[in-house]
């Protein structure tokens, strides 16, 4: 499943590197070739001879190895694989890849590829749950790396928790998706994601408090599943994805045109805050403040029903998944939305202040479709984005 595919496995020095040597015979089984570069406390625990045999390959170790450098280069290290894959990643190698360091060969070559990283964390549980931790993973994340586990269970240490790392057999269906071999491979899904800006003049706009974070989200996890996934979103603080094809509007007319070009498309996921009216009478010069202490009328038009109008194209996606942001009476808000504008899905949530949803970093939220409605615990918008992506490819299989 993996015939010709090239993967630069850089292990980490945690007593799960010994599960890389598993890796590496398993990958060479799935028909990859593997380069092996060992961090100095990787070779604490495997040695550079075993981890060369198994891999049929020269290990890299140092960064200031002139005939390394002579023959190869980190550099092109980096570049000439399909995919890195760092396994156990330590909480050094996920602080170090966070804060864009390179102070030895293996954090050398992450930071100058160009390719895709898949990271297998492997710690102990306090270390993964510890607040700097968490704070180098939501970066990582936002910078499009790729993470399989860690699992639950028993520490070398004694304790138990996440923190264990993955198996080798998932770290590899991990790769195989990454490259394109996922249950979503061959599918094309279009994402809406973060606000739309209306404007009132050249300075001045109407807006929602949408942060584009789950959208983000939703567009990482079925790119991870394989899927070609074009991402349409408006002004949003947070990045768009790396590995999609990103579309930037600003306004509730440009968003729909653009999801007009994006098509055909197997599925869609409009999860955009969309303003749903536009000021009409916007000015085409900044609006003045007079002595006589008027504000300026404005005049609303309603914008155009991106959702609606998607699920009524002759060139309708197979499955239109849409959001119901509310604030009371959620579900049957959520429910006469699904029936007014045709689509399959709604993921409904509850956006009032308190429960801190709207530009926070969790999310709760009830799927509504023809079975019914299904009640999702709060949990990370990653967490929810990785559930919805999965039954949407359960959807298309």
């Amino acid at each position: 499943m993996l015939a010709g595919k090239h993967v630069l496995l850089i292990i980490g020095g945690g007593i799960a590197a010994y599960k890389s040597l598993e890796l590496i015979r398993l990958l060479q089984k799935a028909g990859a070739s593997v380069t092996p570069v060992l961090t100095r406390a990787a070779t604490e625990f495997v040695t550079p001879l075993s981890v060369s045999a198994l891999a049929g390959a020269k290990v890299y170790q140092d960064l200031f190895n002139l005939t390394d450098e002579a023959e190869m280069g980190h550099i092109q290290l980096s570049r000439a694989a399909d995919l890195l894959v760092v396994a156990p990643a330590t909480a050094d190698i996920l602080a170090k890849m966070a804060q864009g360091r390179a102070d030895d060969l293996a954090s050398t070559v992450l930071l100058a590829t160009d390719k895709r990283v898949l990271v297998a964390p492997a710690m102990n549980v306090r270390m993964w749950t510890h607040p700097a931790t968490q704070r180098n993973l939501a970066n990582l994340r936002g910078d499009g790396v790729l993470f399989v586990g860690p699992n639950d269970g028993e520490m070398a240490c004694g304790e138990f928790g996440p923190g264990r790392m993955a198996e080798p057999a998932e770290i590899v269906a991990a790769i195989d998706a990454a490259l394109g071999g996922g249950p979503l491979a061959g599918k094309h899904v279009l994402v809406t994601s973060g606000p739309t800006h209306e404007p009132i003049d050249p300075v001045r706009y109407i807006a929602n408090r949408s942060s584009g974070a789950q959208g983000t989200a939703i567009a990482a996890a079925l790119r991870d599943l394989g899927a070609t996934v074009t991402f349409v979103t408006g002004p949003a603080t947070v990045p768009p994805p790396l590995g999609v094809r990103v579309v930037q509007v600003e306004t509730a007319a440009q968003m729909l045109a653009a999801v007009q070009a994006a098509l055909p498309a197997d599925a869609a996921v409009m999860a955009a805050a969309v303003a749903d009216w536009r000021v009409a009478n916007a000015a085409a010069q900044k609006m003045k403040k007079d002595a006589s202490g008027r504000a300026p009328a404005l005049e609303f038009a309603e914008n155009p029903d991106i959702l609606a109008t998607l699920s009524k194209s002759p060139h309708r996606p197979r499955l239109v998944v849409g959001f119901a942001a509310e604030t009371t009476d959620v579900v049957a808000h959520a429910t006469a939305k699904r029936a007014r504008k045709g689509c399959d899905w709604i993921v409904a949530n509850d956006v009032s202040p308190a429960t801190g949803i709207m530009g926070g970093s969790e999310n709760a939220v009830t799927i509504l479709s023809d079975t019914g409605a299904e009640v999702w615990p709060r949990m990370a918008k990653d967490a929810v984005a990785r559930r919805l992506a999965a039954r949407i490819a359960e959807a298309l299989a």
